[in-house]
């Protein structure tokens, strides 16, 4: 903010810049150009520096600037690291006060650009540097990110696991807003708390196909909580494949798989039968088995009882954590496009399991729809996070929403677009 001066006697506004630091340097003004010949205020700004100016300014405190002198105001304050990054922060409405709203980085330098106002309107400037000290405290908060460098399908979520539990809001936006996703091209997108270790980022839709996402942690040097700092994490880059979406209709016994909008095969399934109908909504391919052993003691069923089962299962791409698959069936040939004969999963036969299994990739999209059972798990199953619209996933961000909420109800679903 700036104000053409009008003559009269520049009234003097003291400042008074807390770093509540250990130790900060002074330099002059910033001769911004655009400012309408600033006096220096070099003579208003007072630090205090607790153990003299050799000390360094302790991150754990907070930066503040004041304005003694009610007849002067502040009208703006940035400040940003070497790196560039700005500290967030909050000016009162009567330009009395201006204090950082974000901790400060560890063993940092910073540089404090402050614009003042006196009563007639004469803008002042004053620029200050100093640094921070390295943290004492010995807990530190790391980030693992998922999944691995490769290339994923439109619906994988990126995924980032902490080292230790957050459970006070306030840090988990400090976290929060460290954890940078870039996408290529650019996509709308946000974080979403799971529990207090894990956080998912997805688009408000699918990943664009063929797009490039990179994943990096700012934390490191961050302090998140009392006692506890941002570690270093490694970044992680994924390509995403073709758009691909795999919809399952259980009431008329299909899968028609789409690559990049256009339709590619239409297959005869069957799908779970009642008592062990399969779960409506959208999942993800979580990988890929070529052999797996399904019995039903896995998923509850008595050993010897009527339902019981012991099989050989090939071409078995699993959808969830617990044992839901697209797989061969040769023992229901009969009952695919006819009937749902399952005990859950998506049977058909061997030589369309193994097409399906062969052009199908971690991360592709498998939604089923018209089912009798229930709404896919948003989380704890595998990758249920597309059953929440965008307006409840972000209601579990710590930046965006407030406390988190259930996927609504959905008796019947109609394909999404593909």
């Amino acid at each position: 903010m700036s104000h053409e001066p009008r003559p009269g006697t520049v009234v003097s506004c003291t400042l008074l810049v807390t770093a509540l630091v250990a130790g900060a340097t002074a330099c002059g003004s910033d001769g911004n150009p655009l400012s309408s010949r600033p006096y220096d205020a070099t003579d208003q700004i007072s630090f205090n520096v607790p153990g003299g100016d050799a000390r360094k300014a302790d991150p754990d405190k907070p930066l503040e600037v004041r304005a003694e002198d009610s007849d002067g105001r502040i009208t703006d304050v940035t400040a940003l690291d070497a790196t560039g990054r700005y500290v967030a922060g909050e000016l009162a409405a009567d330009g009395s006060r201006w204090h950082s709203t974000e901790p400060l980085a560890a063993d940092a330098h910073y540089t404090v650009r402050v614009s003042t106002e006196d009563e007639d309107g004469a803008p002042g400037r004053r620029v200050l540097t100093f640094d921070t000290g390295k943290p004492t405290a010995k807990k530190r908060l790391t980030v693992t990110f998922g999944p691995g460098a490769g290339t994923y399908g439109v619906g994988r979520p990126v995924t980032a696991e902490l080292s230790q539990p957050i459970k006070d809001p306030a840090q988990r936006a400090v976290v929060e807003r460290a954890l940078k996703v870039e996408a290529r091209p650019a996509v709308q997108g946000g974080w979403h708390w799971v529990d207090d270790k894990t956080l998912h980022y997805r688009p408000k839709d699918y990943w664009p196909a063929h797009a490039t996402v990179r994943v990096h942690s700012n934390l490191d040097g961050i302090k998140v909580g009392d006692r506890l700092w941002g570690g270093k994490a490694k970044d992680a880059k994924l390509t995403i494949g073709d758009r691909v979406i795999a919809v399952t209709d259980a009431s008329s016994h299909s899968l028609t798989l789409y690559r990049n909008g256009e339709e590619v095969k239409q297959i005869p399934v069957t799908t779970g039968k009642p008592g062990f109908e399969t779960r409506n909504g959208v999942k993800v391919v979580l990988g890929k088995e070529y052999f797996v052993r399904m019995r039903g003691t896995t998923v509850g069923i008595a050993e010897g009882s009527s339902e019981s089962y012991d099989l050989p299962v090939y071409y078995a791409t699993r959808v969830t954590w617990s044992g839901e698959y697209v797989h061969a069936a040769p023992w229901s040939v009969g009952s695919q496009g006819y009937a749902n004969v399952s005990h859950g999963c998506v049977g058909m036969s061997t030589s369309n399991a193994e097409w399906f299994f062969d052009n199908v990739r971690e991360g592709d999209i498998v939604q089923v729809v018209n089912s009798d059972g229930d709404t896919m798990e948003t989380f704890g199953n595998g990758f249920g996070d597309w059953n929440l619209d965008w307006k409840k996933w972000r209601e579990g961000s710590a930046l965006t929403g407030g406390k988190q909420k259930t996927q609504e109800d959905t008796p019947r679903l109609q394909p999404a677009a593909v």
